[in-house]
């Protein structure tokens, strides 16, 4: 038994290294293509930059060999970068492009089998996958298609890409890898907002260096990474001061972004925190010193917005835009148009902000049935896992799906990030799970002397 168990391992382990060396050289062979793709197309300013996501990569694979899941790690920041590259016609953006080559490195170099919990989620969003399979047959067009298999990666392939991150032993590296590229992106918002309200413009902030970002993607974003460092998993290590640092970094960054969506998604997470976990009497001071101002900005602005009977502000927008979307569905109720659908000449021009209002039109009925059945699901799911681990993975999903009740929803990396940081959290507890039974488990007797030579 145990020469078959030593095969297998010897087999697996020539595996990993036979495909860690093949999936480094396609990287290289992708990095020279893309390369001379994006300077000859996008020009010195674009290709520079996608230059340096670029190298990151290459250096990430040219590491596979003695980290194989190096590519993955690289990938974290790059889940931040929103900037489109546009291959193919599939307006892709960076986020997807460094989802797509962690999420080949997780299946191929990735630990299995995957836990309960993991296997459950994913389950419950191919169940989502097969309902919107019908919209996808109705309304044959690219780009329908496309976003079909691109809603599974943002899920599953996020889910599995954490997962692999944090089974391997990783989760602490990853997780300090997104929040850092989080603050860096904050310290840049909050520079810019201090030359803007220097003018005297006291709008909404987002930066635009070194590329362009809108304030609902830098809040979100945000929101993700102060939810971590609040609840500050014991598993994580970071000290109490850094993370209270980073976190009121964070919370000033989604303030000046003035995203609503973003703080009605972190106060949620927060309460989540508070309820899950034994506080101390300074912790729930420190949720009412949050939660109090940013409800009262939220209900400020939105009345604020409402008095002016501006036709063409947000509200008024929104409230307009349902209108239409509601009648647009009606054309086609039980598969919808596609996904999409916006992109398609002679429909809606814009994506319906709001998710379950999106899903609708996207894929009628059946797929919103299977969207709520997805989204309850994969919540309760979390639920039940072991609060150590299942607070932050609940709270910063739970965060997403609260966002898209005021705004988009199918939204590459603002999917991606929390799915990410869930599958980490999932991947951690199954590590300290075996590690646990392998110290539990009774180790055999060591061979010594006879007993009465011993005497």
């Amino acid at each position: 038994m145990s020469s078959t168990k030593e095969r297998r391992a010897f087999r697996h382990l020539r595996t990993v290294e036979w495909w860690s060396g093949a999936w480094r050289w396609v990287l290289y062979a992708f990095a020279a293509v893309a390369a001379t793709y994006f300077l000859l197309d996008r020009g010195a300013q674009g290709g520079a930059m996608f230059a340096i996501v670029i190298a990151a990569f290459v250096i990430a694979a040219s590491l596979t060999t003695s980290k194989p899941l190096a590519i993955a790690l690289f990938a974290m920041p790059g889940l931040m970068i929103s900037q489109r590259i546009g291959i193919g016609g599939g307006d892709l953006s960076v986020s997807d492009a460094a989802l797509a080559a962690a999420f080949g490195t997780a299946v191929l170099l990735g630990e299995r089998p995957y836990s309960t919990p993991v296997r459950r989620i994913l389950w419950l969003n191919l169940m989502y996958q097969f309902a919107t399979l019908f919209t996808v047959i109705v309304n044959p067009y690219v780009a329908n298609t496309f976003e079909w298999f691109h809603a599974w990666l943002l899920v599953s392939g996020a889910l599995i890409v954490g997962w692999a991150v944090g089974a391997a032993g990783y989760a602490r590296t990853a997780l300090s890898l997104l929040v850092f590229t989080a603050c860096v992106i904050a310290v840049v918002t909050l520079v810019h907002a201090a030359a803007q309200y220097a003018t005297g413009n006291f709008g909404p902030v987002a930066p635009a260096w070194p590329i362009p970002m809108h304030k609902n993607f830098v809040g979100t974003v945000f929101a993700f990474a102060a939810i971590v460092v609040y609840i500050n998993p014991d598993w994580v290590g970071w000290t109490k001061g850094w993370s209270r640092l980073a976190f009121w970094l964070l919370v000033a960054g989604v303030i000046v972004s003035q995203s609503r969506q973003a703080l009605i998604g972190l106060m949620a997470a927060i309460m989540i925190a508070v309820i899950r976990r034994s506080t101390s009497r300074r912790s729930r001071v420190l949720v009412l010193v949050l939660l109090i101002p940013a409800a009262w900005l939220i209900v400020s602005m939105v009345v604020e917005q409402i008095q002016s009977q501006n036709q063409h502000n947000s509200v008024f927008q929104r409230l307009d835009w349902f209108r239409e979307v509601y009648h647009y569905w009606r054309e086609a109720p039980f598969f919808g148009h596609g996904l999409r659908y916006w992109r398609e000449p002679g429909s809606l021009g814009y994506q319906p902000p709001q998710g379950e209002l999106e899903v609708l039109a996207s894929a009628g009925l059946v797929g919103l049935a299977a969207f709520v059945v997805m989204c309850i699901g994969i919540l309760l799911v979390l639920w039940h896992v072991d609060p150590r681990f299942g607070t932050l993975a609940f709270a910063v999903v739970l965060s997403r799906l609260m966002q898209a009740q005021f705004d988009l929803f199918w939204v590459a990396a603002q999917v991606s990030i929390p799915f990410v940081i869930a599958g980490i959290c999932l991947g951690a507890m199954a590590r300290e799970q075996r590690r646990s039974e392998a110290e539990s488990a009774p180790r055999p007797a060591s061979i010594g002397p006879p007993a009465h030579i011993a005497r």
